[in-house]
């Protein structure tokens, strides 16, 4: 399952260095704008503690965490919906992604240039959310007037489209993104077919000093993008990137050990990376064999058969059961056997939802 957040923000907020501990690829961090041109996408595992436990359950020959893909994507400056820096190439860069990681600075440093001249998170934020939605403006514009005659000639399926485009154009030059809309779950089809920018889920990346890291609530601009946020139901991660750059080149037992010192019980990387991957109604299921422990993506609400694919489409060509047991009750059983006895152990059907957490065995027949 291949999805992507995009990694977005202002010149010189931090976002490249983020990206460079996220991935470890290197991406050119420089104080100038347009440092990073191309998009750099570095695939990433999901820190998962359970996906450990099993393995010290199991003791498999190997084990294969799941993996999430994140791209880094050009400063964005104001006017890149007219063009201004590289804003039209930065701007097809972020359709092409699923999310969106907006970085922000909350720091001070006179060694690194703001690009507007000074520090402030809500007028950056404002920024590049006015861009996307006067790209997403010019674009429902358009659709607008392709549609427009066909829902005059009473086109059942022009005047549902017009209908939403005219709601989305209303919402967007009040200077809503395209999320903020409510829309049917028919409508939703409708704007699902737009690829809005301003439709994407977002979260938001607090980029402290390192001064702040153990105590980012003292940071007013900390506080400044959380008030944001909150009024769009957005998640707010904060990090230190100079950190977390740290950190991603120590192996994890002096990984575990720095973050100790500093007082912290979860990276903030580790805590990107589990929230970009929620963000997208991403969950984790398990398969646990002598062989092979191993963390499956999946997206939540998929039914058993669809899961099966995920592994081979000849799971789920096939599909008979589901051998399902959950992450917590095989935990306390102790082993796969104990869990049988304990009742804990289901035959799931073609029906069956699959739960974040639950260890499954197929069985299917081609």
């Amino acid at each position: 399952m291949s999805l992507t957040a995009g990694i977005v923000g202002l010149p010189n907020v931090g976002k490249s260095t983020l990206f460079n501990a996220i991935t470890q690829a290197g991406a050119e961090a420089a104080n100038y704008p347009f440092a990073t041109i191309d998009p750099n996408v570095g695939i990433v595992e999901v820190p998962d503690n359970r996906l450990n436990k099993l393995t010290d359950l199991v003791q498999p020959k190997k084990t294969v965490p799941t993996t999430f893909e994140f791209t880094d994507i050009a400063g964005i400056v104001k006017g890149a919906s007219k063009g201004e820096g590289l804003g039209n190439q930065f701007l097809s860069h972020i359709r092409q992604v699923d999310a969106i990681c907006q970085v922000v600075r909350c720091f001070e440093d006179d060694n690194i240039t703001h690009v507007s001249g000074r520090i402030n998170p809500i007028d950056d934020i404002e920024v590049i959310n006015l861009e996307l939605i006067l790209a997403d403006l010019e674009t429902v514009t358009k659709r607008m007037q392709r549609v427009e005659k066909l829902a005059r000639q009473k086109d059942k399926a022009a005047v549902a489209e017009y209908d939403v485009l005219s709601k989305l154009k209303t919402g967007l030059e009040d200077e809503q993104p395209a999320r903020a809309t409510d829309f049917t779950e028919e409508q939703q089809k409708i704007v699902k077919g737009l690829h809005l920018l301003t439709s994407k889920p977002t979260l938001y990346v607090a980029n402290v000093s390192e001064a702040e890291i153990t105590d980012p609530d003292s940071n007013e601009n900390v506080q400044k993008v959380k008030a944001y946020a909150a009024k769009e139901n957005a998640q707010v991660i904060v990090v230190c990137a100079k950190i977390e750059e740290e950190i991603a080149e120590l192996d994890q037992e002096e990984k575990e050990l720095f973050l100790e010192d500093l007082g912290i019980a979860e990276s903030g990387l580790d805590k990107l990376i589990k929230a970009a991957y929620s963000l997208l109604g991403l969950a984790t299921y398990f398969t646990a064999g002598e062989q092979e422990v191993r963390a499956w993506t999946f997206r939540k609400g998929i039914k058993a058969p669809q899961a099966a694919g995920i592994i081979h489409t000849d799971f789920e060509r096939g599909f008979i059961r589901a051998e399902t047991v959950s992450y917590d009750d095989l935990i306390a059983a102790g082993t796969m056997n104990q869990a049988k006895e304990n009742g804990r152990v289901r035959l799931e059907g073609k029906e069956y939802i699959v739960k974040d957490g639950d260890v499954i065995h197929f069985r299917f027949n081609v």
